[in-house]
This record gives C-alpha cells, structure tokens and sequence, in this order.
C-alpha cells in the first residue's frame, strides 16, 4: 500500500479537504446540539477539586491572559491551556455525549478545542462546525478501528480522542493534506489512557481528556511549522494498533467516508454516570414503574451486560467517591430504584445513602450473550428483578434514552445544561439562555466570541 493510499493518508486527505457546504444540513444541526450538551457538562465541573487542580496548573504554566475563555471560571488563557481545562470540566460530571460504536466520547476532546482555537484565530461559526464534525468523523472512525480489545485496557476517548483534537485543530489552522497526515502521526505517538485509574479512585479519567485536547492542539500547531508525525501511526507496523489492539480493522478508517456521517449517530448521556450503566438503569427503571416496585421489595437484581460494562465496572466494588460512584452498576442501579432517576444530584447527595447501598449490594452483573453480540453497534438493557415475596421481573431496553433512535430534544438539551451550571453555580438560568442563543445561532457568527458573556 503506497503512501498515498493507506488508511492514515485518506482519513487525513477528507479532513483537511472538508468544507462547510459538504456537510448535510442535519448533520451541522446535530453538531449545534453536541455542542450545546458539551457546554453545560464543561460548566459542571466548577469547583470540582480535580478541575480546580488542572486549572491552577494551567495558569501557572501559561497565562491569566488570553484569547481563550476558560468556561467553568470565565477566566482566559492562551488556546493550549483553556482547551486543556475545558476538556478536563467537560469529562468530570460523567454527562457528555458517547458515540456507541467507537465507545468514545468526541465532544470532550473536540469542542474544548474548537473553541479554543477558533477563538484565538477569530473564526467564523462555520469554520468551527466544519471542525468539529471533522474531528468527530475521524475520531469516531478511529475508535471503532481499535475496536474492542483496545478498549479493555485503553480508555478510547484519551487515545482516539487525541487524535480527533488534532484533526479539529488542525482544520482551524487550514492544515493541507501532507500537514493534516503529520499532525495525526504526532498526536497518535503521544495518545494514552488507561483504566487502572478505577480500581483506585484516582483523577486520571480527567487528566486523560486534558491530555488528549492539549496534545492533539500541540501536534497540529507543530504540523503547521513543518513538524513531521508517522505516515501511518494508525495501521503501521509499529503503530497505534500494533501496541493497542488485537483486532484492529483498517478498513474501517475510511468507512464510506462524505457518505456515513458518524456525527449524527452520536449518544447524548441522560444519566449522570458511566454509559455502559444506562441500558440496565433504564431497564430498571422500566420494571419498577410498570409494577409500582418499591426499592424495600428487591431481594436481587441481575444486569445482564455486554463484556465491555464488566470490563470497566466490575473493578469497582465499593466505591469511595461520588465519581467512582457512576461506575459501579449496584450504585447506579441503587440510585435508578431509590429516587427514580441518576443524575448529578442525585449522586452528590445520595450516592452512600443506606437505601441506595442497601439495593447495590444485592446488584450482580452477568454477561448476556444477545448482549454482548449486539455490543458495541448497539448497548442493549436487560435485567432481571426478584422480589423478597419470590416474584420475577424482566425489562429490556434496546435503545437507551439518549441514543439518535430516542434522542434528547432541544429542549431537553437546555434543559440539561441549565441544571448542569446550577448545580455547579457557573451560570444562572438567564446566562445560560443567553449562551444557547448564540449557539443555536453560531452558524452565522463571522467571528467566535465568548460563549459566557
């Protein structure tokens, strides 16, 4: 396979040549929602302790003036260091949007980015829409390139996600198809992320995000001065999917590439947790409603899950702390049969209520073999419910709430974000409105200002 051919070369060849027109109208509609979703979750990690640390480390490495807000604080700095914070905001109150196929969640390392740069080099919204469906089609498609095995080890959106923010940054920058090429071999020899982190309840799942945003922005800063990356980090001999993965598909690099638009496939996240949780809370939720269960009533509860969900959830058996706790399936469901709902309050308040523990210690996970083989295209939820007088419950869910076939409207998307910058004290309500106004609107802006003021 010559150079000019191989996977790695096409994928960077459609992103530097993609321009707004190319873009079907839903699609550049789809990103307006993305990004609006990403704003509120970027807003909801103020004051988080992790977010304050990232944040005190970017100013003291960079500078308290800049070209580029820093949202959860409102301060400024240059467009590396507030793209590291926002990614970092974005990733923490577990409300970001997901991509099923790659499990990778674009908008954390996307957005934080396009803004970021966009604002620095005086944008227009189109520009900054192009951008973004450009890193999230090449993100996207690179996740599901890994595919599976990488992500038993890897946390896919601190890998793919760097590239996917070179890529973004990279189409700001005008980057040609030779640049494009270079910038994606320096953000891939430096992608990381691992998922030990869950088994102590570190502060690694941010600091990936932070990574990925700051590392893809550098490598395609570099790429525009001439700085040259592997030709074929994704596919190569030595690459990403030689180090990373063992059943790593090329071909699905440049699936149907200006056809399938990976974008609009993309999840938003209803509850305020890890998505492999979501099929089993609303399955869950299913049965308790439809039989008037009360949480007192539960003997047992079996979640029938894909590999992937025991993966990454079944190393957390007790968790410690409210982030640990949206990844553990006995805490989420605890919550889901308890107060109804798991969302970002309820984990705050709720988490080591001894009603929700009560109902965690009776939750055990068990690989469905439906389950798994519809995973990762489709996160189906199933699970089974006995009852202390001996009756047996079953739900099942096939599209979770979030996903495009049951989607989040716009309305519910403000939503959302309004009570994300509450809970956080970011925003009032009336800020909040304003800044979905020029979001909404952000297609005509002839230049990108502040989202806050």
């Amino acid at each position: 396979m010559t150079a000019d051919t191989n996977p790695s070369a096409v994928l960077a060849r459609f992103a530097a040549a993609l321009n707004y027109e190319q873009i079907p109208e839903p699609v550049l509609r789809r990103t307006e929602d993305l990004m609006l979703d990403w704003f509120g979750s970027a807003l909801a990690g103020k004051g988080m302790r992790p977010i304050d640390t990232i944040e005190r480390f970017a100013l003291q490495m960079g500078t308290a003036q800049g070209p580029s807000e820093i949202l959860p604080s409102r301060k400024r700095s240059t467009p590396l260091f507030a793209a590291m914070v926002n990614a970092a905001s974005s990733h923490i109150a577990e409300q970001d949007d997901v991509h099923n196929g790659s499990v990778f969640h674009p908008a954390t390392v996307v957005f934080p980015v396009a803004l970021a740069v966009a604002q620095s080099l005086g944008s227009s919204g189109r520009e900054l829409l192009t951008a973004s469906v450009a890193g999230y089609e090449a993100g996207i498609r690179i996740g599901e390139f890994l595919g599976r095995s990488h992500y038993k080890v890897f946390h896919t959106t601190g890998t793919a996600g760097t590239i996917a923010a070179a890529v973004t940054a990279g189409r700001l920058l005008g980057l040609d198809a030779e640049q494009m090429l270079n910038a994606i071999g320096s953000a891939g020899t430096t992608a990381a992320g691992l998922w030990e982190f869950l088994r102590d309840a570190a502060d690694s799942k941010q600091l990936h995000t932070a990574h990925a945003a700051a590392a893809g922005l550098t490598a395609a800063y570099l790429a525009k001065d001439g700085f040259t990356g592997a030709r074929r980090i994704l596919e190569g001999a030595q690459g990403m999917a030689a180090g990373m993965s063992s059943d790593a598909d090329p071909a699905r690099l440049t699936d149907r590439l200006m056809e399938r638009w990976a974008t609009i496939e993309t999840s938003f996240k209803f509850h305020a947790s890890c998505r492999h949780t979501h099929p089993a809370a609303d399955a869950l939720l299913q049965v308790m409603q439809a039989n008037g269960l009360a949480p007192e009533q539960i003997a047992r509860i079996t979640a029938r899950v894909h590999q992937g969900a025991i993966d990454v959830l079944g190393p957390v058996t007790n968790p410690v702390t409210v982030h640990q706790g949206k990844f553990s399936m006995g805490t989420v469901l605890g919550l889901i049969a308890v107060f109804g709902n798991a969302g970002i309050l309820e984990f705050d308040n709720s988490f080591k209520d001894p009603r929700v523990v009560a109902v965690h210690d009776k939750v055990s996970m068990t690989l469905d073999q439906e389950v798994d083989t519809a995973y990762p295209a489709r996160w189906i939820g199933k699970v089974t419910v006995e009852t202390v007088d001996g009756k047996i419950y079953h739900g099942r869910v096939d599209e979770p709430k979030g996903d495009p076939g049951n989607t989040l409207s716009r309305a519910e998307l403000e939503d959302k974000a309004v009570r994300l910058a509450l809970f956080s004290g970011a925003a009032s309500e009336s800020e909040m409105r304003r800044s979905f106004d020029r979001i909404w609107s952000i297609a005509g802006a002839e230049r990108i200002g502040s989202l806050m003021t």
